[in-house]
């Protein structure tokens, strides 16, 4: 097999750099397994060793910094055919460290090259998360404050199946590369190198300096018995395809004609425990009853059980290319909160809108046609005011019908529910 190395682009690390090494060592390792640039990704980080990929006549996706693992990770779900290789350096490690605790655990089909030369090399030469504290690196004393990280150590903690250190100047580099690839699994090589445009200016490291390093480290060369497990992927697919088919969605049947045409805006401001978004989305569907294009943004804080709650609903006959509500038709007000959220609203709607309001909700000062509702005098409950609101508004057939609301309820609810929120409806329609 011919080598996959771009003559249009040749290696252009500084002289001296491992990387050149590393380039050369994963070529034989791809040329002896036979393998044709076709059936290869190669996936990068930012910094020197994002420039693999540029080197090699094979797929290819440069990616952000610490990311590549995230992009790797769904080339090979798709496409679990192709042997993906993520080529990264220690800065990327640390910056993208929780993305290599997760490939770990998860035994997915990837060879992860960590190309280790102790710094940021593209980028002055600071300390990263492998910097031993004795160095003298560009950010001053910051690397005597951290204890380097061992990474065949966290691989084999967070799971990886097949961890190994090595030189990236040791002659059986490719071997060690192709048997990495061959496993069945996410397997990390921690290669580790000179960066003579930066690191090696201010301290000494030879390769066999890095041998002696490793020597005295605690053995990484492979397979981690107690992380052997089956490969994500392949996994995956299994129990996938065991799954029962679910149910595709409802259709919903076009039966009505709309009272209103044109773009029809609607804002549901209330708040925790009003099904304000239920409301929201009935509205959808009634709008969808009648062949309307339909968009719904709620809004709420992350506490859920208190505070606003807000739905904004738009219906249109032609397609809808931007869902931001600007001068609404009608706005249901049923609790200050979610009035107090969307204030600003009232003072730029028309005349022409109508604002359906709780009785004790107060307004900031509005043009629009304001009608009050005692909800409480008519026994309605927190819960019930939304869907009273919408059975109001389709009475006076604005923006939907009686007809469209009562034929969402039918592909919204069943049962029980159903036969209540009908009951409701055609009460507060009379």
């Amino acid at each position: 097999m011919d080598s996959l190395l771009n003559p249009q682009r040749p290696p252009v690390f500084c002289p001296g750099c491992a990387h050149e090494q590393v380039t050369r060592a994963l070529d034989k390792a791809l040329t002896n397994m036979n393998l044709s640039g076709n059936q290869v990704v190669l996936v990068s980080d930012i910094g020197c060793s994002g420039l693999f990929d540029t080197f090699f006549n094979t797929h290819a996706f440069h990616g952000l910094h610490g990311r590549a693992l995230t992009y790797a990770t769904g080339l090979k779900m798709v496409r679990p055919e192709l042997t993906v290789i993520v080529t990264m350096g220690d800065g990327g490690l640390g910056i993208g460290g929780a993305h290599v605790l997760s490939t770990c655990r998860r035994n997915i089909d990837l060879t992860l090259l960590v190309l280790n030369n102790f710094n940021y090399g593209m980028t002055g030469g600071q300390c990263s998360s492998t910097t031993p504290p004795e160095a003298t690196v560009g950010s001053g004393f910051l690397n005597q404050l951290e204890k380097p990280m061992d990474v065949c150590k966290v691989a084999q903690a967070a799971g990886a199946a097949y961890a190994a250190r090595s030189s990236a100047y040791r002659k059986s580099l490719p071997e060690e590369i192709e048997k990495a690839i061959r496993f069945e699994g996410f397997s990390l090589i921690d290669i580790w190198g000179v960066c003579p445009g930066r690191y090696t200016k201010r301290n000494k490291l030879t390769p066999s300096s890095i041998e002696e390093s490793i020597a005295v480290l605690p053995p990484a060369e492979g397979e981690i018995a107690e992380n052997l497990r089956p490969e994500y992927g392949k996994s995956y697919r299994e129990k996938a395809a065991a799954q029962k088919v679910p149910a595709p969605p409802n259709a919903i049947e076009v039966c009505f004609s709309p009272p209103e045409t044109g773009r029809q805006e609607v804002m549901i401001l209330g708040s925790a425990g009003q099904r304000i978004v239920t409301a929201g989305e009935l509205l959808c569907l009634a709008g969808l009853t009648a062949g309307l294009q339909a968009t719904l943004k709620n809004d709420y804080p992350i506490t859920v059980l208190r505070g606003h709650s807000v739905s904004e609903v738009v219906l249109s006959d032609e397609e809808i290319g931007y869902s931001g509500i600007e001068s609404p038709e009608v706005v249901l007000a049923l609790a200050q909160e979610g009035v107090n959220r969307k204030k600003a609203i009232f003072g730029i709607l028309q005349s022409s809108a109508r604002v359906f309001k709780a009785k004790e909700v107060d307004l900031p000062d509005t043009a629009a046609d304001v009608l009050e509702v005692d909800f409480k005098a008519l026994g309605i409950r927190p819960p019930d005011r939304a869907l009273a609101s919408l059975a109001l508004m389709a009475s006076q057939n604005r923006v939907i019908s009686p007809e469209m609301l009562k034929e969402a309820l039918k592909n919204r609810f069943k049962g029980e529910v159903l036969e209540k929120a009908l009951a409701l409806v055609q009460k507060e329609m009379r």
